[in-house]
């Protein structure tokens, strides 16, 4: 296992290399949610990938975890371009740009999709986990799902939305109601919460890109929608989403359709993260499929 950064125009990107990314076998690079969440929860999945003998890079994006962190760039900085930019650098600097899958939870799957939209000529496969293709179909779907909260719950997260004081204690344990039942349905590891406690010490990627919450989305994301682009996606591509997740079984079916020859497998108990909820499912379905799609 080996821990660097990469130097490029904004800064220095984190990464660290669980596996050898020179024993033959395509590596997978692990693209992390958020925006601004860090690789510490998806260590799980580098260690799934690894037991095969496949390196997994984990990385922590731009401004968030142990890269550089740019509290003073303007609201029109963070884009998923500035993203898909240090994705391009970043499998150049590890000398593995011929030859590379992806995997993307949540916003990195956001990122990954749209990554692979340009077909870059070393991905070889994608896979997608937990994620929307726009932000107009998660926000409606969030809100099917809110309505099923108990009643002095949707009234609080409400109140405080609409008074904007959604930093407030109250609003921030409402929306743990919500994360209990669509985010994690187990208790949380420590990897896991090692994320969210980095992600609110600098909240500046989240809050900028999607804002307060999951569901309350009024950042530089609130229009984002790539359905239309996901017909470029030329590389065998899996979709990963659990039956209670935030992105719902009607937004990841639109992927799926979208996207052509995809298969997607759907887990039963899971939430947001299937890779913690059904640890053993995520790892054979997700193994078997890099095997199968990857010629090393």
């Amino acid at each position: 296992m080996s821990v660097t950064t990469m130097k490029w125009q904004h800064g220095e990107t984190w990464y660290r290399i669980v596996g050898d990314v020179k024993n033959g076998k395509t590596p997978v690079v692990l693209a992390h949610g958020g925006p601004g969440a860090g690789h510490n929860y998806l260590i799980a999945i580098a260690d799934i990938i690894a037991q095969s003998g496949r390196a997994a890079i984990l990385y922590d994006q731009i401004g968030c975890g142990n890269s550089t962190h740019l509290q003073e760039k303007p609201k029109d900085f963070w884009s998923p371009e500035l993203f898909m930019e240090e994705l391009t650098l970043l499998v150049k600097h590890l000398g593995i740009d011929k030859d590379y899958a992806v995997l993307g939870q949540s916003w990195g799957g956001m990122l990954g999709m749209q990554f692979a939209t340009h077909r870059p000529s070393g991905l070889k496969v994608l896979v997608v986990c937990d994620s929307p293709a726009g932000m107009g179909l998660w926000v409606s779907e969030a809100n099917k799902l809110r309505d099923q909260l108990p009643p002095e719950v949707q009234a609080t997260l409400l109140k405080h939305e609409a008074d904007g004081t959604t930093e407030s204690e109250d609003y921030v344990n409402a929306v743990n109601v919500f994360y209990e039942r669509h985010l994690c349905r187990v208790p949380m590891p420590p990897d896991v919460a090692a994320s969210f406690e980095q992600m609110a010490l600098d909240p500046t990627v989240y809050h900028t890109m999607n804002g307060p919450s999951e569901f309350h989305v009024v950042g530089s994301l609130k229009t984002w929608d790539i359905h239309d682009e996901l017909k470029k996606i030329n590389v065998p591509t899996l979709i990963v989403s659990g039956a209670y997740d935030e992105a719902t079984p009607a937004m990841v079916q639109e992927i799926h359709r979208r996207i052509p020859g995809s298969v997607w497998e759907l887990f039963p108990e899971s939430s947001h993260m299937p890779h913690i909820e059904e640890p053993a499912r995520f790892k054979r379905i997700v193994n078997a499929f890099l095997d199968a799609k990857l010629n090393n």
